[in-house]
Protein backbone atom coordinates (compact mmCIF):
# COMPACT_ATOMS: atom_id res chain seq x y z
CA UNK A 1 0.00 0.00 0.00
CA UNK A 2 1.50 3.75 -0.92
CA UNK A 3 2.79 5.78 2.18
CA UNK A 4 -0.87 7.90 3.06
CA UNK A 5 0.91 10.90 2.40
CA UNK A 6 2.00 10.35 -1.09
CA UNK A 7 -1.75 9.22 -1.93
CA UNK A 8 -2.90 12.78 -0.80
CA UNK A 9 -0.25 14.48 -2.74
CA UNK A 10 -0.95 12.64 -5.70
CA UNK A 11 -4.79 13.11 -5.30
CA UNK A 12 -4.49 16.76 -5.10
CA UNK A 13 -2.22 17.48 -7.72
CA UNK A 14 -4.07 14.97 -9.97
CA UNK A 15 -8.02 16.08 -9.13
CA UNK A 16 -10.01 16.80 -11.75
CA UNK A 17 -10.92 20.04 -10.37
CA UNK A 18 -8.90 23.25 -9.85
CA UNK A 19 -7.47 22.93 -6.39
CA UNK A 20 -5.80 25.97 -4.32
CA UNK A 21 -4.55 26.40 -0.74
CA UNK A 22 -4.72 30.01 -0.12
CA UNK A 23 -3.20 32.28 2.93
CA UNK A 24 -4.95 35.58 2.98
CA UNK A 25 -6.04 35.42 -0.34
CA UNK A 26 -2.11 35.04 -1.53
CA UNK A 27 -2.21 31.41 -3.91
CA UNK A 28 0.45 29.45 -1.68
CA UNK A 29 0.07 26.26 -4.11
CA UNK A 30 -2.16 25.18 -6.56
CA UNK A 31 -2.97 22.04 -8.76
CA UNK A 32 -2.39 20.91 -12.45
CA UNK A 33 -6.03 21.62 -13.65
CA UNK A 34 -6.10 24.60 -11.42
CA UNK A 35 -2.99 26.05 -14.06
CA UNK A 36 -4.78 24.75 -16.91
CA UNK A 37 -8.24 26.35 -16.30
CA UNK A 38 -6.59 29.39 -16.34
CA UNK A 39 -3.65 29.00 -18.56
CA UNK A 40 -0.74 29.99 -16.55
CA UNK A 41 2.05 27.71 -14.78
CA UNK A 42 2.24 26.78 -10.99
CA UNK A 43 5.76 29.07 -11.13
CA UNK A 44 3.16 32.60 -12.38
CA UNK A 45 0.78 31.73 -9.51
CA UNK A 46 2.56 30.53 -6.46
CA UNK A 47 3.08 33.18 -4.35
CA UNK A 48 0.81 36.12 -6.05
CA UNK A 49 -2.05 37.45 -5.25
CA UNK A 50 -5.73 36.19 -6.50
CA UNK A 51 -6.08 39.47 -7.48
CA UNK A 52 -4.49 38.67 -10.84
CA UNK A 53 -7.20 36.49 -11.76
CA UNK A 54 -10.02 39.19 -11.83
CA UNK A 55 -10.49 42.00 -14.45
CA UNK A 56 -10.62 44.89 -12.16
CA UNK A 57 -9.43 45.47 -8.48
CA UNK A 58 -12.72 46.50 -8.10
CA UNK A 59 -14.38 43.15 -8.74
CA UNK A 60 -11.79 41.27 -6.60
CA UNK A 61 -12.61 43.12 -3.20
CA UNK A 62 -16.62 42.71 -4.22
CA UNK A 63 -15.83 39.19 -4.66
CA UNK A 64 -14.39 39.06 -1.24
CA UNK A 65 -17.15 41.37 0.08
CA UNK A 66 -19.83 38.80 -1.26
CA UNK A 67 -18.49 35.97 0.29
CA UNK A 68 -16.88 36.86 3.25
CA UNK A 69 -20.20 37.03 5.07
CA UNK A 70 -21.13 32.99 4.53
CA UNK A 71 -17.66 32.01 5.60
CA UNK A 72 -17.97 33.85 8.51
CA UNK A 73 -21.14 32.09 9.73
CA UNK A 74 -20.64 28.92 8.56
CA UNK A 75 -17.07 28.18 7.33
CA UNK A 76 -17.96 27.54 3.42
CA UNK A 77 -19.01 29.28 0.62
CA UNK A 78 -19.98 28.55 -2.97
CA UNK A 79 -21.27 30.38 -5.97
CA UNK A 80 -20.93 30.31 -9.60
CA UNK A 81 -19.01 33.33 -11.56
CA UNK A 82 -17.31 33.95 -14.79
CA UNK A 83 -13.38 33.91 -14.73
CA UNK A 84 -10.86 35.28 -17.37
CA UNK A 85 -8.53 33.07 -18.51
CA UNK A 86 -4.99 33.87 -18.68
CA UNK A 87 -5.62 35.05 -22.99
CA UNK A 88 -8.95 37.24 -21.56
CA UNK A 89 -11.12 34.22 -22.75
CA UNK A 90 -14.10 33.80 -20.21
CA UNK A 91 -15.53 30.59 -18.95
CA UNK A 92 -18.25 29.87 -16.21
CA UNK A 93 -16.72 28.34 -13.13
CA UNK A 94 -18.43 26.66 -10.01
CA UNK A 95 -16.51 28.16 -6.78
CA UNK A 96 -16.20 26.62 -3.78
CA UNK A 97 -14.35 27.91 -0.64
CA UNK A 98 -13.60 26.34 2.82
CA UNK A 99 -11.77 28.23 5.67
CA UNK A 100 -9.16 26.48 7.93
CA UNK A 101 -9.16 29.30 10.26
CA UNK A 102 -12.72 30.77 11.12
CA UNK A 103 -11.07 33.75 13.45
CA UNK A 104 -9.64 34.76 10.26
CA UNK A 105 -11.87 33.24 7.25
CA UNK A 106 -9.56 34.57 4.81
CA UNK A 107 -6.42 33.75 6.78
CA UNK A 108 -5.95 30.18 5.16
CA UNK A 109 -8.61 28.81 2.87
CA UNK A 110 -8.96 26.00 0.66
CA UNK A 111 -10.69 26.69 -3.01
CA UNK A 112 -11.76 24.76 -5.58
CA UNK A 113 -12.92 25.80 -9.47
CA UNK A 114 -14.94 23.61 -11.75
CA UNK A 115 -15.27 24.83 -15.09
CA UNK A 116 -18.90 24.44 -16.11
CA UNK A 117 -18.56 26.54 -19.26
CA UNK A 118 -20.15 23.62 -21.45
CA UNK A 119 -24.27 23.73 -19.18
CA UNK A 120 -23.52 27.87 -19.14
CA UNK A 121 -24.20 30.38 -22.00
CA UNK A 122 -21.20 33.03 -21.91
CA UNK A 123 -22.68 36.01 -22.37
CA UNK A 124 -19.76 38.90 -22.32
CA UNK A 125 -20.35 41.23 -19.87
CA UNK A 126 -18.48 44.90 -19.71
CA UNK A 127 -16.14 46.15 -16.80
CA UNK A 128 -19.02 48.42 -15.50
CA UNK A 129 -22.22 45.56 -15.88
CA UNK A 130 -19.88 43.14 -13.96
CA UNK A 131 -19.65 45.68 -11.07
CA UNK A 132 -23.69 46.25 -11.47
CA UNK A 133 -24.13 42.77 -11.55
CA UNK A 134 -22.16 42.24 -8.59
CA UNK A 135 -23.93 44.77 -6.59
CA UNK A 136 -27.53 43.33 -7.83
CA UNK A 137 -26.73 40.14 -6.22
CA UNK A 138 -25.99 41.56 -2.71
CA UNK A 139 -29.30 43.29 -3.23
CA UNK A 140 -28.54 46.48 -3.70
CA UNK A 141 -30.90 49.22 -5.13
CA UNK A 142 -30.37 51.21 -7.86
CA UNK A 143 -29.53 54.63 -5.85
CA UNK A 144 -27.34 52.12 -3.40
CA UNK A 145 -25.41 51.19 -6.83
CA UNK A 146 -25.12 54.50 -8.17
CA UNK A 147 -23.75 55.70 -4.91
CA UNK A 148 -21.32 52.76 -4.56
CA UNK A 149 -20.06 53.19 -8.26
CA UNK A 150 -20.42 57.15 -7.90
CA UNK A 151 -22.73 57.24 -11.20
CA UNK A 152 -25.76 57.89 -11.35
CA UNK A 153 -29.28 56.33 -10.38
CA UNK A 154 -30.27 56.91 -14.27
CA UNK A 155 -26.87 55.28 -15.56
CA UNK A 156 -27.73 52.29 -13.03
CA UNK A 157 -31.33 51.87 -14.47
CA UNK A 158 -29.86 52.21 -18.20
CA UNK A 159 -27.26 49.17 -17.29
CA UNK A 160 -29.77 47.12 -15.38
CA UNK A 161 -31.91 47.23 -18.97
CA UNK A 162 -29.07 46.29 -21.08
CA UNK A 163 -28.72 43.44 -18.88
CA UNK A 164 -32.27 42.60 -18.67
CA UNK A 165 -32.10 42.57 -22.63
CA UNK A 166 -28.74 40.39 -23.41
CA UNK A 167 -29.86 37.99 -20.95
CA UNK A 168 -33.26 38.21 -22.30
CA UNK A 169 -35.32 38.02 -19.57
CA UNK A 170 -37.70 40.09 -18.01
CA UNK A 171 -36.82 41.42 -14.63
CA UNK A 172 -33.95 41.26 -12.44
CA UNK A 173 -34.78 38.25 -10.13
CA UNK A 174 -35.04 36.37 -13.66
CA UNK A 175 -30.93 37.98 -14.51
CA UNK A 176 -30.06 36.91 -11.14
CA UNK A 177 -31.69 33.02 -11.19
CA UNK A 178 -29.88 32.79 -14.74
CA UNK A 179 -26.39 34.27 -13.90
CA UNK A 180 -26.18 32.24 -10.45
CA UNK A 181 -27.67 28.74 -12.18
CA UNK A 182 -30.91 28.58 -10.28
Amino acid sequence: MQNPDTFSLLAFEHAPIGLVLTENRIIKTCNRMFCRMFGYTREELEGRSFRMLYATAQEFDQIRDVGLAPLQETGSYTDERIMLHRDGSAFWCRFRAHTLTPENPLGRTVLSFADISETRQIISLTPRERQVVMLLRRGQTSKEIARSLSISPRTVEDYRARLLAKFEVKNIAELLAKLVGM
